[in-house]
């Protein structure tokens, strides 16, 4: 995630009608800035895809403690028994990460869900804070909070401040009509006379538009098109009005899954690192620096990894497209120029 206002605005596109952005954000709210939102005990079952509304597939792991993981916490969390979790999703949440689920109440998405999941492996209690996006990192550098699940992209500058365990590729993404045959495939000038929507100032705008300035230098060319919310752009899709919408991996992800039922569903025609085409962009659970906290829980993910729970959780929420082979101590970054 580089610019956090933006993207939550984007990532709340799919929910539909405007009271159902209404019910989230009170949802969110009522759960309070800095308050515990949610706390299960230290059980070996995890329920994955709950409340989701139809988001996710909803199933139940077994996740036993593994020791010598757990030994490898510091001991101050080892013996609080408790990993307090952080979520930058006030105001509104964004699905399919982080969001309040149908009951009104449970923090639900593939962030949380993931967080439980390491928390079980090393024998912890996951106390989940829902904040602002930069309250989030006050929680961190106060201590209030252990460590962040809440798509946070890895980059060298906030690599000087804090640990990271990487455990999913940040990508942007291509949304297209299910009918529509067209793919990326890797390749700009496949977007040769195409009509492509894209957010503003965004991250993928900047891509965007540098793919258009190589076409034009070729003789071709890409149209552009700016809405002024997610809802128009939806519109637009089905209407065909565009060819495609260019925007972040998981927000289209849990479009697609709400398209799935309707008179125009949409599919993934294609995915693109959003640190540009010479790094693979991460997000990493983000920890103070030298907190100690990091190394454990990328080792916990790994084991996730190994025994498929990981591949299970990311099957659930429809990110099986952002999977990471292994989880890294502070992999390389997106550079201070990129992020």
């Amino acid at each position: 995630m580089h610019r956090q206002s933006s993207l939550r605005t984007r990532l709340v596109r799919g929910l539909g009608a405007a009271t159902a952005t209404v019910a989230l954000a009170s949802a969110l709210t009522a759960c309070g800035g800095d308050a515990k939102a949610t706390a299960s005990s230290t059980s070996d079952k995890v329920t994955i895809g709950a409340v989701s509304n139809g988001a996710a597939q909803q199933a139940e792991l077994k996740v036993p403690v593994v020791e010598a993981l757990r030994a490898q916490l510091p001991e101050a969390v080892r013996s609080r028994g408790e990993l307090v979790i952080g979520v930058g999703a006030l105001p509104s949440g964004y699905p399919p990460l982080t969001f309040v689920g149908s009951d009104q109440k449970t923090f639900t998405g593939s962030e949380p869900d993931l967080a439980r999941l390491v928390a079980a492996t090393l024998g912890l209690k996951p106390v989940i804070k829902n904040s602002t996006w930069e309250n989030l990192f006050v929680g961190i550098d106060s201590g209030k909070v252990d460590v962040a699940f809440t798509n946070v992209t890895v980059t060298e500058e906030r690599k000087k401040k804090y640990d990271f365990a990487s455990y999913r590729q940040d990508n942007l993404a291509f949304e297209a009509l299910k009918d529509n045959p067209w793919n990326f495939g890797g390749d700009y000038r496949n977007l040769a006379g195409k009509t492509v929507a894209v957010g503003s100032g965004t991250n993928q705008e900047r891509i965007l538009l540098a793919w258009q300035k190589k076409l034009q230098s070729e003789g071709k060319d890409l149209t552009v098109k700016y809405f002024p919310d997610n809802t128009s752009i939806n519109l637009a899709l089905a209407g065909k009005k565009i060819d495609l919408y260019f925007g972040p991996n998981p927000s289209l992800s849990y479009h697609i899954t709400q398209t799935a039922g309707g008179t125009a569903p949409t599919r993934n025609a294609g995915a693109y690192s959003g640190a540009g085409e010479t790094l693979q962009g991460l997000i990493g659970a983000t920890a103070k620096k030298d907190s100690g906290l990091a190394k454990p829980i990328a080792e916990a993910i790994n084991h996730l990894v190994q025994n498929g729970q990981y591949g299970q959780l990311l099957t659930a929420w429809n990110l099986s497209n952002e999977a990471v082979t292994t989880s890294e101590v502070n992999p390389p970054g997106l550079p201070a120029t990129n992020s």
